[in-house]
């Protein structure tokens, strides 16, 4: 089997570098590159990618040894039957390792052709560390590294405001754009940079949020002689994804014209305010999955996918997402056709997505994506929702750390972990429910104020000690 690089596939002739993409992991490499090669493809776009590898340790080596080629598999269900769609991707044109080769990495704020900056470094990556300088080579902090480079690219066109660029970031925070921005107008007035630099800066680049939605498990590791049996080459960069795809960037006329999607089958929404779509997926897509975890761990499920296959499990699923959308002041034909969908999604059984891995840092997920919908459910109805409550009671048995004699994939802080294990060694449910539920640490305010929640809880995690998963759940949610 040949090796899999541009000459081996006659793919030689290189696009102009239009796309700085900051970060190398499969959901950039299965979104964002996917999305700008269907550019390429169906409206001519003619851009190529340059990846810079935002932290020291990546994978920039293995993306040069194949010439920046990779082959994204997309698994899904349409239709009741199992597809799968295959595509090479092919428009990285350039890999830097801005640690290795700082200079190739500022040459880059020199390309003619330069259009975009896409990045996804993590929700931790949009930070502001004060102990970066402009002479490092390079600094720490994604934006600081982003300014050094818009400053070489201002300096080197003379401050050309046709040539500023249009960033479009896809970190999972709120206001990303928004953020990202301000930090680069910070480290501006810390590194004293010139008015006419911070004023190009702000004015001459624009800034774009974005909300992002693939579940992209990632390199198939699993079933990987599967998928290499599908190709004539060897590829060690393979990364699976589900078909679905939908990405909302807020812009104008401006933006559509410089991203023609319009003229691709792909779900980009150029919209005005993204906010509707962040609030329906944060609450069902990311609600539903965080609900589930505790629940079906303790249940004895592995993967989501079990989950809503079960007959309690996935009843379970869809009581907590009805219970979601009812809070939801948003057209409810395009909520009922979202949830459907989520729920084709998780069963998608080409996904393997393992609770173990959602359960990671679950409460601070869960005061974001589920505690709203609790909480709003409560202040329409004045009734606590039965699943979403029943899930809460669950999280806080998932954190005690064992369950039936086996331990837990409790994944979090260690200040968190420790502050759960004092207040179940209280002893009584009512104890350990009212320390928990009032540390404003965990939810952002006390929830013992809620009127009838603690006891609640209290009654949830007793059927739970006595009676089980299921046939607690059932005779808790006959009381509500």
């Amino acid at each position: 089997m040949k090796n899999l690089n541009r000459k081996n596939l006659g793919l030689e002739k290189l696009q102009p570098i239009k796309v700085i993409q900051f970060g190398e992991g499969n959901f950039l490499r299965a979104f964002v590159d996917y999305a700008f090669q269907k550019l390429n493809k169906e409206a001519d776009l003619n851009a190529g990618i340059a990846i810079v590898q935002p932290l020291k340790d990546g994978m920039i080596n293995m993306i040069n040894d194949q010439d920046g080629l990779y082959t994204l598999f997309m698994n899904g269900i349409k239709k009741g039957e199992k597809i799968q769609d295959i595509e090479l991707i092919s428009n990285i044109v350039k890999s830097i390792n801005p640690y290795t080769d700082f200079a190739d990495y500022l040459a880059l704020a020199r390309e003619e052709e330069l259009q975009f900056i896409v990045s996804n470094t993590t929700e931790a990556g949009i930070e502001f560390i004060e102990s970066d300088t402009p002479d490092m080579q390079p600094p720490a902090a994604f934006p600081a590294k982003l300014t050094v480079l818009l400053y070489e690219r201002f300096k080197h066109f003379n401050g050309d405001a046709s040539k500023g660029l249009t960033i479009i970031p896809c970190e999972l925070i709120d206001y990303n754009s928004e953020t990202l921005k301000k930090y680069i107008l910070q480290y501006c007035d810390l590194w004293k940079l010139e008015d006419s630099f911070k004023t190009w800066a702000s004015e001459a680049c624009t800034y774009h949020s974005t909300l992002v939605d693939r579940i992209v498990p990632g390199y198939p590791r699993a079933e990987i002689e599967e998928y290499n049996s599908k190709l004539d080459y060897q590829d060690n960069l393979i990364v699976a994804a589900e078909p679905f795809f939908l990405w909302a960037i807020e812009g104008g006329e401006d933006l559509k014209q410089k991203l023609p999607f319009h003229k691709t089958d792909l779900n980009v929404k150029i919209v005005d305010d993204i906010r509707p779509y962040k609030m329906i997926k944060v609450r069902i897509l990311n609600g539903a999955h965080t609900a589930m975890v505790p629940i079906s761990l303790l249940y004895g499920n592995k993967l989501v996918m079990e989950t809503v296959n079960g007959d309690f499990t996935g009843a379970f699923v869809n009581g907590v997402i009805n219970e979601i959308s009812g809070t939801l002041d948003m057209d409810k034909n395009e909520i009922l056709a979202y949830t459907e969908e989520v729920m084709d999604r998780f069963k998608n059984p080409f996904i393997k997505h393992a609770l173990a891995d959602i359960a990671l840092n679950s409460i601070s997920k869960f005061k974001v994506r589920v505690l709203p919908s609790l909480l709003g459910h409560y202040n329409a109805n004045k009734t606590i929702p039965a699943n979403l409550t029943f899930s809460l009671a669950c999280l806080i048995q998932f954190y005690k750390g064992t369950w039936n004699n086996e331990a837990l994939p409790v994944k979090d802080t260690p200040e968190l972990v420790e502050a759960f294990k004092n207040a179940w060694q209280l002893g009584a449910a009512d104890l350990v429910v009212n320390t928990v539920l009032a540390n404003k640490e965990f939810w952002g305010e006390d929830l013992t104020k809620i009127n009838g929640l603690s006891e609640a809880i209290v009654v949830a995690l007793n059927e739970i000690e006595t009676n089980g998963i299921e046939k607690g759940f059932n005779n808790f949610s006959s009381q509500f």
